[in-house]
């Protein structure tokens, strides 16, 4: 008995370490299985996973990256683990059923199990409360994905791209009459054009002759860089410029790239899904609760200053609002001036608040 005892104390710190840590083998299991449902259209448990992802703000600048790799995120990972877990209702056995519809191997699906119920198992109340909340506002999978792109990528699919649908811009002698056949052009071929719209390239571009090899000489072109509260901040490069799918890359050495929208509608997937142009609403839900702005008429007009703790807060989002409808001046009174608002101001609501500049700033 008492040999029993010395063995089953020497073996409880086992079992225990075997519940509270995943092999690599394990891990990249799961990875792998997930990237492969991301690539099926209307995949309820991957896309329901991605979507949380990106509200909570562990997707970071970029979803698809991801999870089509979670096994470099370990913190992305065990979220999703998380979101599984909740999208199981909390059910350690439906949690398993699930598993196995992702077809993962045999001895995966316990350990996976095992690790987060113990994990999450104080977390039950606060995962269902929290599934509630988020299927108010959920409004399914966007699934069916291809693994992002790479420099390489979109090298090879803009110059496969029809002459017609490639061109967005010419060079700077061309006369306004042949710029407007040029737009007239790509407008009709839009339906053909295979140009690669996915941002996350264009944080993995160091030097701005990347940009020419990626998107040809005339849709470069090189300006002073003015950031989003209008001081100047250097050298940046447009692509596509005087469109709408203008686009600006600022290098900032160690730092990592800025990437900047301010023109819309434009044709790229950028972070987070939100982009210049969408409204208020869209950018209150995306961070999962309000926010802090500078009042309109002012300095720095329009600007974030405070994602109070929410999904975008830390993610290196910088965003400048803008109110299109001021033709009420007992609304747009409440707004201006030098103050703070706070984004679920009911006077916003009425004034037709939309994204008028965007920057995205990744890390090397």
């Amino acid at each position: 008995m008492k040999r029993f005892l010395i063995f089953v104390a020497f073996l409880a710190p086992v079992l225990s370490n075997a519940q509270s840590k995943l092999s690599q083998s394990i891990i990249d299991d799961f990875s792998a299985r997930i990237a492969a449902h991301y690539q099926l259209p209307h995949d309820s448990i991957s896309g329901y996973i991605a979507e949380q992802l990106t509200r909570s703000g562990n997707a970071g600048l970029d979803i698809d990256s991801t999870v089509f790799d979670l096994k470099k995120d370990l913190v992305a990972f065990d979220a999703a683990l998380k979101y599984l877990y909740q999208y199981s209702d909390c059910n350690r056995q439906r949690y398993i059923a699930n598993l196995r519809s992702l077809g993962l191997q045999t001895n995966s699906v316990f350990p996976i199990a095992t690790y987060t119920a113990n994990k999450y198992k104080d977390e039950t109340k606060a995962l269902l409360d929290d599934k509630k909340d988020f299927l108010v506002t959920y409004a399914g999978p966007v699934t069916g994905k291809k693994p992002p792109a790479t420099i390489a990528d979109v090298i090879a699919a803009n110059n496969n791209t029809s002459a017609g649908a490639s061109t967005e811009t010419t060079d700077n002698q061309t006369t306004a009459t042949e710029h407007a056949a040029t737009e007239t052009n790509t407008e009709a071929t839009a339906a053909v054009d295979t140009r690669n719209w996915e941002v996350r390239p264009l944080f993995q571009v160091r030097k701005p002759e990347q940009l020419v090899e990626m998107y040809g000489e005339h849709n470069v072109t090189q300006h002073d860089a003015i950031n989003l509260a209008g001081d100047k901040e250097g050298e940046a490069y447009l692509i596509y410029p005087d469109t709408d799918n203008e686009v600006e890359v600022q290098f900032d050495g160690e730092n990592g790239n800025i990437i900047t929208f301010s023109h819309f509608p434009s044709k790229w997937k950028s972070p987070y899904g939100i982009k210049a142009g969408d409204p208020l609403d869209k950018l209150n839900k995306v961070n999962g609760k309000p926010f802090k702005l500078n009042a309109f008429e002012w300095t720095n007009s329009g600007m974030v200053t405070n994602w109070q703790g929410g999904s975008l807060d830390g993610k290196g989002v910088l965003i400048v609002l803008k109110a299109n409808n001021t033709g009420d001046p007992k609304q747009y009174d409440q707004v201006t001036g030098d103050k703070i608002l706070k984004s679920d101001l009911p006077a916003l609501k009425k004034l037709d608040v939309i994204i008028e500049s965007i920057a995205f700033k990744g890390a090397n």
